[in-house]
């Protein structure tokens, strides 16, 4: 009878006693080890042998880890890295998540911890066809959307934390679940959570479950969000509305990896991937004193920009036509068809809501069409609705150029302040326009 080849492993460390751990550690886990005492030999081992997970110390006798990790990134992408550093070197282990690494250990190495890391590092082998499955749910051929597959596929093979920035209804859910579904911890739960839904006064208890009798009403014990992801990935979306005395203990359960529930008298242990989203900006938070920097750190290692449907236009055919199809799918009738006027008018629509906004535009107008097709009339945008482009101006209507232009710029900087909710820090931001810059402006324009 064949057997199929065991896994193997490549330790990259220049102190014999760290090799033989690892070596032991590994050979009782059923797997093969080849070692290199630096980078030279990781490499010459590297163009030899096919390696299904890589463990490399971060100071080698001839460069780094971080090189290790860049140089397999290049030339050997399938194979996770994982980095070992001295204990509290936090920004060498963040730098090395940064370039690809899986995940890190720290010095002394832990028996337990390393045993779970190689085991769910050599999950990615049996993740499947990652590309595949993106495609069928993120869609949109346009260039925005196949860099942000890339991104997604190469996040998913990583445990770093990730910010998922974007506006609201650009999709930053479906993008945290395929970066967990085409991960290791895909086998396990995946547990969004909406932080600005949870009232204040039930957060801790929410966050880290409680037991009977710790409070009046808790008649059973309750496990929290944290165990309820164990094992797997919780998404925190909308993470900016925590309050500051949350965000404290928020920080403290990832710092640690383990939670104390209400009432509990020890700390449970937990192995959680931390995803975050919010359609807010995060450092305009943590300026603005609303958002603990630490924390922010601690989450913001990697952040991945979905990009808005206006940076998109060409997905919207495809979009329309999806949701198109859906709904004829579920209301059981003949799927609705955009007239081209239809279609032109929403690709210079700007879209404020993003594809949230499409899909509920395209249900309304699904409904209210005439002989399943739908015109430009039964989306209700107008060309005098400020969210829609359309072009130059015609030049036989300005009176007075000055005028205009301060027209055109109050109306600009109206929108990113209404888009980023007033926030005069983020809105600058996202007019790329210096604080400063930005005051004189509204002050200039009568919006102070």
């Amino acid at each position: 009878m064949k057997t199929s080849p065991r896994q193997k492993v490549l330790i990259v460390d220049d102190e014999p006693d760290i090799r033989e751990l690892l070596e032991i550690t590994l050979g009782r886990m059923k797997l093969d080890t080849l070692s290199a005492r630096n980078v030279g030999e990781a490499r010459t081992l590297l163009g030899k042998e096919r390696f299904d997970l890589c463990l490399t110390d971060m100071r080698l006798p001839d460069g780094t880890g971080l090189e290790l990790v860049q140089h397999i990134q290049l030339t050997h992408p399938h194979v996770p890295v994982a980095m070992i550093t001295a204990y509290g070197s936090l920004d060498t282990a963040i730098n090395a998540l940064k370039a690809g690494a899986f995940d890190f250990l720290t010095k002394p190495v832990d028996l337990t911890r390393l045993r779970e890391l190689v085991v769910s590092a050599l999950r990615l082998s049996g993740a499947g066809d990652a590309a595949n499955a993106i495609d069928r749910r993120l869609l949109g051929d346009s260039a925005p959307m196949r860099n942000l597959r890339k991104q997604i596929d190469k996040l998913a093979r990583s445990q770093a934390p990730v910010y998922v920035s974007g506006e609201s209804g650009s999709g930053k859910e479906l993008v945290a679940r395929l970066i967990h579904e085409q991960g290791p911890r895909s086998s396990q739960p995946f547990v969004p959570v909406n932080c600005g839904a949870i009232p204040s006064e039930l957060m801790e208890s929410e966050f880290f479950g409680h037991r009977k009798g710790s409070f009046s009403g808790a008649i059973e014990d309750k496990p929290g969000l944290f165990q309820a992801a164990n094992g797997g990935t919780l998404f925190l979306d909308e993470v900016a509305d925590l309050p500051l005395a949350m965000q404290v203990k928020l920080l403290r359960a990832i710092q640690e990896k383990a939670v104390r529930s209400i009432g509990g008298q020890q700390e449970a242990i937990i192995d959680v991937r931390i995803l975050c989203a919010t359609h807010r900006y995060l450092d305009a938070e943590v300026a603005a004193g609303r958002f603990r920097q630490d924390l922010y750190y601690r989450l913001n290692v990697i952040e991945l920009r979905v990009p808005p449907l206006r940076e998109r236009r060409d997905d919207i055919e495809l979009l329309a036509s999806h949701v198109l199809k859906r709904l004829a799918a579920v209301s059981g009738l003949p799927a609705a068809h955009l007239h081209p006027q239809a279609l032109d008018a929403l690709k210079r629509y700007r879209f404020p809501g993003n594809v949230r906004e499409l899909e509920n535009m395209l249900e309304r107008a699904y409904t209210l069409c005439e002989n399943k097709q739908i015109e430009a009339s039964d989306l209700r945008l107008t060309d005098g609705n400020c969210s829609v482009e359309t072009g130059l101006p015609d030049l036989t209507k300005i009176d007075n150029l000055e005028q205009y232009l301060e027209n055109v710029e109050r109306k600009l900087i109206l929108q990113a302040l209404e888009e980023t909710r007033w926030n005069r820090t983020a809105a600058a931001q996202r007019l790329k326009l210096s604080f400063r810059s930005m005051r004189y402006r509204l002050k200039k324009l009568g919006l102070d």
